[in-house]
């Protein structure tokens, strides 16, 4: 429902209607706290979806052990909440540009949550490969409520000139929630004897405390409880207004086709997240198995490299924001390849590493990719919500957030499985740099339009 509508044509979801202007003075003392809220509101409720979002490969080895599933089922099961998540990230985005951030993100944090209660209470749910893996669907779907509302918030209370930093501290939120569902598990698993379920349903129960925690927090934007938009707060306008990708001629679809689906700068960011998401669960998902293989490495000293790559996110992730915001002055385009060219540099420096390299070393490497690859990841959604107006920003970072994790993740999972066995490590290695040219190539491809907008915004200031 658009903003234009009458208040008895709009539901509870709905983006809400701006309420009365406050005076200028009372802006000016509540504003900073607010915004705090606000963004504390999207941190933890964001954290919160990563307690819930695919948590059977913590219990495979259970579930293995116990005969109720083989590793072709786990992989199965996994799939379909991460196609789920990828596909429901630009669709419901389409919803959330429409509706109210309040309420849309911890009604998809509470469905999800009931969706692993279901599957740790429901014994017909584990029975069988196919409902297991459509219950996991379903849960999917519902995760793909969280990234939209959280640029919806982020573009509608943080400017151009500060989203870079603010956008990498919240960005951290998916590493604080990944290693807390690990502990949560593990928890669980002490509480329960073992049994497998623990490590859905106490996540669970967190997360619904997290969503109305969310709820109570979170306001949908600065002109509905009364404050000026964030551009004539700050005196920050945007890099594309909302005039210029009015819905009111063509209709939200068709403007959603126009703006985003058929526009070049769209499509590579949307390329490009294909290749940095190879880049990133490539070297993730199979660091582990690598070590093993081929240095000999034992599976906790594996483990911990996994464990290395995603902490190194947050360092990576947070430089990234500072550097964007604070030297390329948010030239998104130019960081982006920096931190590209950082991936590429260690990648290679990791493969080419030989039998009998120091351990250390190793993971010098693997936390230098970690750094590096994350700063693309988060930047290319930022990218997307800069370069759009708002009211299509979330649509258009669903769309690189759908090609990213139903095509990139998918190569990074079956994909490389794939190439490593027909073809060995060398091969692959060699591929996965490929990758990082590719992505490098499409974000380059970005620069003149964004440096047009940038130009465009520095013009009004």
């Amino acid at each position: 429902m658009s903003h234009t509508a009458t208040q008895g044509q709009r539901s509870w979801l709905s983006s809400p209607p701006p309420a009365p202007r406050l005076p200028a003075d009372e802006q000016a003392a509540q504003y900073p706290s607010w915004r705090l809220r606000v963004f504390l509101g999207i941190f933890l409720g964001y954290a919160g979806f990563y307690l819930i979002r695919n948590n059977i490969p913590l219990v495979a080895t259970v579930l293995m052990d116990q005969g109720k599933l083989d590793k072709v089922d786990i992989g199965l099961i996994a799939n379909a909440a991460l196609i789920a998540y990828g596909l429901s990230k630009f669709f419901m985005a389409t919803l959330s540009d429409r509706s109210n951030a309040r309420y849309f993100l911890p009604l998809g944090l509470a469905l999800s949550a009931l969706v692993n209660l279901a599957v740790a209470f429901v014994p017909a749910i584990s029975a069988s490969v196919a409902v297991f893996s459509l219950v996991m669907f379903v849960n999917g779907w519902f995760q793909g409520m969280g990234w939209p509302p959280c640029g919806r918030v982020l573009v509608h209370w943080f400017s151009t000139n500060e989203r870079g930093w603010k956008t990498a501290i919240w960005n951290c939120a998916h590493n604080v929630g990944g290693m807390a569902v690990g502990a949560l598990a593990a928890w669980g698993l002490a509480l329960s004897g073992g049994a497998w379920q623990a490590a859905f349903w106490l996540p669970a129960i967190f997360a619904l405390m997290v969503a109305a925690i969310a709820f109570v927090l979170i306001r949908d934007t600065p002109e509905s409880i009364g404050r000026a938009p964030i551009e004539e707060f700050r005196d920050d306008p945007a890099k594309v207004e909302a005039s210029d990708v009015s819905t009111e001629q063509l209709g939200y679809w068709q403007t959603i086709v126009k703006h985003v689906l058929l526009r070049p700068t769209m499509i590579y960011l949307a390329l490009a997240n294909v290749f940095v998401y190879a880049l990133r669960y490539g070297v993730l998902s199979w660091t582990p198995t690598y070590l093993k293989e081929v240095h000999q490495v034992s599976v906790t000293k594996g483990i911990a490299g996994f464990s290395l790559f995603e902490l190194a996110g947050i360092f990576g992730t947070l430089a990234c924001g500072l550097i964007s915001d604070r030297v390329f002055k948010g030239n998104r385009t130019k960081t982006g390849i920096t931190f590209l060219l950082g991936v590429g540099i260690f990648l290679v420096a990791y493969w080419l590493s030989p039998v009998g390299t120091p351990y250390w070393l190793l993971m010098v490497y693997l936390f230098f990719i970690g750094a590096f690859i994350y700063g693309p990841v988060m930047l290319i959604g930022l990218q997307a919500l800069d370069m759009s107006a708002k009211n299509v920003a979330g649509t258009a970072a669903g769309f690189t957030g759908l090609f990213g994790y139903v095509i990139g993740a998918t190569m990074a999972s079956t994909g490389v499985g794939w190439v490593v066995h027909h073809y060995g490590w060398s091969t692959t290695f060699a591929v996965l740099t490929g990758c990082v040219i590719a992505a490098t190539v499409l974000i380059a491809l970005v620069g003149p339009e964004e440096k047009r907008l940038m130009e465009h915004h520095a013009s009004r200031r």
